[in-house]
């Protein structure tokens, strides 16, 4: 079946994107987007009960999803997938190899392959999918567009590559994977062969590789960066933005870091950009 919208065409209640980090982390990841007309969730590797109550204490409705557009399938970011997809009848937006690979992804009632590279639509939302780094079958980041505004997504990438640039150039928000300290991560109580895997070029980034990435791709619009994925066991928030937040120059950029445990706050990007000037270091409350 090939990557198509749903029936629902644009509707009136159309508006800025919203964003909302569910949770981000080696137990869980889910993220919440939405332009008012069109929500979906990006993964959902938490139980599909822990997503709805996440979602509830933001505000947002589990029965107004439209789709789940998954990036890979390690069991983090596809735990709760089938029992939402049962729940809310949700159709999922994968790559084929991702739904080869998970055996609770093959017998879902309506599944949209995409292929890396080539854009589609669910209902109002533009999606672009992307090849990444990592140890999955066919893995994919994304950047999600309505109304001239894009936010970009790279998690679970070992390296960064030129497409990754490319892809995450000229986007408002960027949801960006900062893992490990190489340092906690070298010395601390993982065996060698996971802390090699880490560390390889089908791993996790660093944060030092985190802040060169920004580094690369800033540009006047960016307006706020979400440092994802980072490792309860070789990273700390206020690493992760102090080694990130030295390598923007001062730039005006609000910096984030995302929780394990707690849902962001819902984040809503305007149609015009505009500088946002706070403290690059400051760490977000649902980070600690």
């Amino acid at each position: 079946m090939s990557p198509a919208p749903s029936c629902h065409s644009a509707e009136s209640s159309q508006g800025p994107l919203s964003v909302c980090i569910l949770g981000s982390g080696s137990r869980g990841n889910a993220t919440y987007v939405s332009d008012g007309a069109t929500a979906i969730l990006i993964d959902a590797g938490f139980s599909a009960r822990e997503i709805d109550r996440r979602m509830r204490q933001r505000g947002l409705d589990p029965g107004a999803l439209d789709a789940i557009l998954v990036t890979h399938e390690h069991g983090d970011h596809v735990r709760g997938v089938e029992r939402l997809v049962h729940r809310h009848r949700l159709p999922v937006y994968l790559t084929a190899g991702t739904r080869q690979e998970a055996s609770g992804l093959q017998q879902l009632p309506e599944v949209f392959p995409f292929t890396c590279g080539r854009e589609f639509r669910i209902n109002t939302l533009v999606v672009h999918p992307f090849s990444i780094s990592h140890d999955a079958r066919d893995p994919a980041g994304f950047t999600i567009g309505a109304d001239g505004v894009r936010i970009g997504v790279a998690t679970d990438l070992g390296q960064v590559t030129s497409l990754v640039r490319e892809h995450l150039r000229g986007c408002r928000l960027l949801i960006l994977e900062a893992n490990h300290d190489p340092d906690m991560l070298m010395s601390g109580p993982y065996p060698w062969f996971l802390k090699q895997r880490i560390r390889g070029r089908t791993g996790h980034l660093s944060n030092q590789e985190s802040g060169c990435l920004l580094a690369d791709i800033l540009h006047p619009g960016l307006d706020q960066v979400i440092l994802a994925h980072l490792s309860e066991t070789n990273n700390r928030p206020e690493r992760a933005l102090a080694e990130v937040s030295a390598r923007l120059s001062g730039a005006s950029i609000r910096l984030t870091a995302a929780s394990q445990n707690t849902p962001s706050p819902l984040m809503t990007l305007s149609r015009m950009p505009w500088p946002i000037r706070v403290k690059p270091n400051a760490v977000d409350a649902a980070a600690v």
